[in-house]
């Protein structure tokens, strides 16, 4: 049974402020705590982390020390490991930044977070964007658009995307409040940034008829939006298979059904080449590896696409590697991860225990991989 990897982050003063009138927390925790504010985001977090206990034995959670995150996970009986500790007694926003930036380094497949806005403004500053994220709300001021509704809501999404189902990736908005200027009556909203957030992921999407999707629309619609983000002088590796090939049709261009063929802006510029042709393109060049699951099976490397070899994977880089099935493709899989057998135990260790799937126009979903 595979271990799936989750990164926690608890920041344990989030929401000290607002059980004692202070409109929040940043900055007022020594005053919040003496006027008898009791620590909630430790009780929050519990509840989000009780809809896992089910399948505890399959996971392994990544933390920082003590309030952060250790303590709780020993205490409900889940297995972690532990990539750093607060810099002083309790912990500061420059911890939770240096967490983020230790979780995302161990490759964590989603880096769950309690906090309020402030929290979610520090681990914006670090996270890169292929970094999914997920807010357990803490604060006393959630207007940022990368929390769950709720910390059982975000048990609940966490749950299903360790159990494989279709878990879609968006883009969500970190906003906060000016403390000083709310505490002074005066509304002062800002935004900081965005995250990569999970939501849950329709089945029914691209409807034909009778609610099922159809495959030869989707591809149309992935071609649209493949067509619309070309990034110019940028090399795309298009693996082999009927999905790849009708996408590439969708696009108006020439490509080998079992091949793997490389097209740069707009136009093939390798058909059906050979693994060292493959490098020779990729090697120190920008470049994008797409590539599809054998339906039923899974396996997005190792099958039918030796051409993708450890060392191409390598130039290309795992950030630029996007998985292509529709949600139909996936529902054969009945919930079994994706699957690499590159021949290097080293890389297929390296990648991440999710990936992103390109499912249909501007819709990337977070999905299980062993």
């Amino acid at each position: 049974m595979s271990v799936f990897h989750l990164g926690l982050i608890i920041n344990p003063l989030a929401g000290l402020g607002g059980s004692v009138a202070l409109k929040g927390s940043d900055g007022v925790a020594a005053q919040a705590l003496a006027l008898g504010a009791e620590p909630r985001a430790t009780a929050r977090t519990r509840l989000a982390l009780e809809s896992l206990l089910p399948v505890a034995e399959r996971l392994e959670f990544v933390t920082f020390a003590g309030a952060m995150g250790a303590d709780l996970l020993q205490e409900m009986g889940f297995a972690y490991r532990l990539l750093g500790a607060p810099l002083g007694q309790t912990s500061r926003a420059e911890d939770t930044r240096r967490a983020v930036q230790a979780l995302q380094e161990a490759g964590v497949a989603l880096i769950l977070f309690a906090g309020g806005d402030g929290t979610a403004r520090d681990v914006c500053a670090v996270a890169r964007p292929s970094q999914p994220v997920l807010g357990i709300p803490a604060g006393v001021k959630i207007h940022s658009g990368v929390y769950a509704i709720s910390p059982r809501a975000a048990g609940a999404l966490t749950l299903r995307l360790v159990e494989g189902g279709l878990v879609r990736l968006a883009s969500g908005e970190v906003r906060d409040l000016d403390e000083s200027a709310l505490r002074e009556g005066r509304v002062a909203a800002r935004w900081y940034g965005e995250l990569t957030v999970p939501e849950e992921g329709g089945y029914v999407q691209q409807v034909k008829q009778a609610g099922v999707e159809s495959e030869e629309l989707v591809l149309v619609e992935l071609a649209a939006w493949l067509e619309e983000s070309w990034s110019p002088q940028v090399r795309y590796v298009f693996g082999p298979g009927s999905t790849m090939h009708g996408l590439a049709q969708n696009l108006g261009l020439d490509t080998t059904l079992l091949g793997v063929d490389v097209i740069e802006d707009g136009r093939v510029i390798g058909r059906d080449v050979t693994e060292a042709q493959l490098f020779a393109l990729v090697d120190g060049h920008p470049a994008w590896l797409l590539v599809t699951a054998i339906g039923g099976q899974g396996h997005i490397l190792g099958r039918g696409n030796q051409q993708i070899s450890p060392r191409v994977v390598r130039a290309i880089g795992l950030e630029q590697l996007r998985v292509v099935a529709t949600k139909r493709k996936l529902g054969t899989l009945e919930g079994r991860p994706l699957r690499v057998d590159s021949g290097d135990p080293s890389l297929d260790d390296a990648f991440p225990d999710a990936v992103r799937v390109w499912a249909g126009y501007k819709d990337e979903l977070l999905y299980p991989l062993q």
